[in-house]
Formats: C-alpha cells, sequence, structure tokens
C-alpha cells in the first residue's frame, strides 16, 4: 500500500528500512516525548519486524508507514493509523530531526487522516502529545483536530508518570 502526498511517499515498512529509522529512533533527544526510545539496535530491528508482521493482518488494525521523500526515496520518519473498536484510530508520526520545521509530519498525517476516513470509513481519528511537544501540538491543529483535555498521568515513562494532551478530528469535521 502507498500514500502519494505533493512532496512525499507513504509506503510500507521494509526489512531494509531498520537502519534508517534508527538514525531518529536512538535519538534520545528527539524521543524525550515519547514512550518509547532511545532505542537500541535490537529494539529497531524488532519494531520493523512486528510492523512487517502485521502488514498482512486481517482485519488489518495497524497502518505504519515509511514517510520517504519523493525525489530520492529517502526515508525520513514514520507515521501510522493503529485501529480500535468503534470505528476509531490512534494517529501518530516521528521525523527525524533534519527534516522538522518544513511541514512533513502534516503533510503524512494529513494523507493519513484521509485515508482513514475516506478508505477505511473512520469515524473518530485521535492522537496525544506531551504537553511540552508544542510541535506536535501545532500539527494537530493544522489536521482541524480539536483539543479534548488532558489525560493527567496515564502513561509511566522515562522514570516517571506522563501527562498527554489529547486531540481528535471526527470525519464530519475533517474537510479537503
Amino acid at each position: 500500500m502507498v500514500l502519494e502526498t505533493e512532496r512525499l511517499i507513504l509506503r510500507e515498512l521494509v526489512i531494509d528500512d531498520w537502519q534508517a529509522i534508527h538514525l531518529y529512533a536512538a535519538d534520545a533527544d528527539l524521543v524525550k516525548f515519547m514512550e518509547w526510545g532511545p532505542n537500541s539496535e535490537g529494539d529497531t530491528k524488532a519494531y520493523v519486524h512486528h510492523i512487517i508482521s502485521t502488514q498482512g493482518q486481517t482485519p488489518r488494525k495497524v497502518y505504519e508507514f515509511a514517510i520517504t521523500l519523493k525525489g530520492d526515496g529517502s526515508l525520513i520518519g514514520g507515521c501510522g493509523l493503529y485501529l480500535e473498536e468503534h470505528s476509531q484510530a490512534s494517529l501518530g508520526y516521528c521525523l527525524n530531526r533534519t527534516f522538522w520545521g518544513r511541514g512533513f509530519a502534516t503533510e503524512a498525517a494529513y494523507s493519513l487522516c484521509q485515508f482513514g476516513f475516506y478508505d477505511i470509513h473512520l469515524h473518530r481519528i485521535f492522537a496525544t502529545c506531551r504537553p511540552e511537544n508544542t510541535a506536535s501540538a501545532r500539527v494537530m491543529e493544522k489536521l482541524g483536530m480539536k483539543k479534548e483535555g488532558t489525560l493527567r498521568e496515564h502513561f509511566y515513562a522515562k522514570g516517571k508518570w506522563q501527562n498527554s494532551f489529547m486531540y481528535s478530528v471526527l470525519a464530519d469535521e475533517f474537510t479537503e
């Protein structure tokens, strides 16, 4: 499966992607807002193997894509929709820091929302970010997501309980 935007191609992961993914997954500063990481090489390889194992599942519950540049095919990040019950899915994205600030996360996430609402007919897409991750919150707002509130200490990572902001957009709110 492939999704295409003006500047990006979102494609299924392949085994050889692990090295490009590891460039950002092992970056301690980049993953400071994530529930995971920084990854060892083994962690990254295991992640790629796990995602590839979900690609053939029926019904499919995970749509995880490599974010690649249209021009040269460079893998610059990853994004995905993770289906839940009642036509809902969580949205996630992560970019190599070299590509921050250029709108790539918004472009990739927007394409995933289009896919989610128009192709698999989701009712609601939601995403979370740590309160201090203002760049991710801006991406969600650009997608038309509304802030629903704060999830207080809802996960434990990096040695302490963490808060997250919850954002969502409904199918009838999402516009081209």
